[in-house]
């Protein structure tokens, strides 16, 4: 599955500082606007403890996590809609993306110039949400002018659907609101809505990116943030970009976790996202483990065997006859497939076997 978070915001709020510690990647990071102008794409793994103590039960070759792309791209700014500042590429670049990071620079430093020259994440929220919105209602009007006359007349079913689409997303974004506070009861409205690619019909986490003393607590900026978006019902991740630059850096674990205990932090803001940027597609893991490898594949929540099967292979979810399953908590409590099977806890399940968060399968199939 090849999933894409694009990562956006204002200039200098620190999204290539986050790209590159969440990819290792060296993505330019300077002081003044449209520093980026490709867009930067890194692979990440998507942090999963289950495969490391799985790997030291199981001992395989190697050990292989999902992953997902992060898409870094330059930053937007007032009028981008319009093309401003090179925004219909960069805006192009977004559509492509099955999900949006939205750095919010929450944070004071005279050193770092804000391109509105003063620090106010609400406000940075609104111009970008105000871009992303225009663009989607070009994108409505458009499609509307080419639908109108086939809905109108009544024979095309599909184009009546559509057309009653981008008469409810022309409403919510002509008042302001994103696509994404529309919601649509009947299957064949959610298709000829996802059918659209609207930017902002796309599920959005807001990164509160803090100095070092606020990455555990969060600051009023961050308080403002919450309140903002209380009613998109959205996630607000805060970290440190800058922080978690420093602890990129560092070689070694054990030093990378004195670090966090130093600032107070469980677990680092990038793997924090990482999980959370997985959770908000809706994705989930299951795991095959063998002496060759100890391997995660991602699917979408509410998946039957057979689909997941299809992962790993098409002729498998073709021919699929049965699923072996284990259950990781047992798998870990027994030590090995052949103690699991003789404590009878693998699982024999069908076609209509809904499949868990860290099933470890194993998939019977005849093609």
């Amino acid at each position: 599955m090849s999933l894409q978070c694009g990562i956006v915001g204002l200039p200098n709020v620190g999204k290539s500082t986050l790209f590159n510690c969440l990819s290792n990647a060296k993505a330019q990071s300077a002081n003044f606007p449209f520093c980026t102008i490709e867009p930067n794409v890194g692979v990440i793994t998507v942090p999963d403890e289950r495969l490391n103590r799985l790997a030291e039960l199981v001992h395989p070759g190697r050990v292989v996590p999902t992953t997902v792309e992060i898409v870094d791209i330059a930053g937007l700014v007032k009028g981008a809609s319009k093309g401003e500042g090179l925004g219909n590429q960069f805006l192009g670049n977004i559509r492509e993306t099955d999900a949006i990071i939205h750095v919010l620079r929450c944070f004071d430093d005279p050193n770092v110039v804000h391109v509105d020259g003063t620090v106010d994440p609400v406000r940075d929220k609104e111009i970008i949400d105000t871009e992303l919105q225009l663009k989607d209602l070009e994108t409505v009007e458009n499609r509307l002018r080419r639908v109108e006359k086939t809905a109108q007349m009544g024979g095309d079913k599909s184009a009546k659907t559509e057309y009653g689409v981008l008469l409810a997303y022309r409403e919510a974004l002509e008042k302001g609101k994103s696509a994404r506070t529309v919601q649509f009861e009947t299957k064949e409205e959610q298709k000829a809505a996802k059918g659209l690619f609207l930017l902002t019909a796309k599920p959005v986490i807001y990164v509160c990116n803090v100095d070092e003393a606020s990455a555990a607590t969060g600051n009023a900026y961050v308080d403002r943030v919450r309140e903002a978006v209380a009613e998109e019902g959205a996630q607000v991740l805060v970290l440190a970009a800058q922080t978690e630059a420093d602890i990129a850096e560092l070689e070694t674990y054990e030093e990378r976790q004195l670090f966090l205990q130093d600032v107070g932090l469980p677990e680092s803001g990038c793997n924090r996202l990482i999980k959370a940027a997985y959770a908000l597609l809706d994705l989930e893991t299951f795991i095959t483990a063998g002496e060759m490898e100890v391997k995660a594949w991602t699917y979408r929540r509410g998946w039957k065997a057979p689909q997941c099967a299809g992962v790993i292979h098409t002729d498998f979810e073709k021919g699929f006859i049965r699923a072996e399953v284990i259950k990781y908590d047992d798998f870990v409590k027994y030590g090995s497939e052949a103690a699991v099977r003789e404590a009878g806890l693998l699982h024999v399940e069908g076609k209509d076997y809904v499949v868990q968060d860290g099933d470890i399968m194993h998939f019977r199939f005849n093609v």
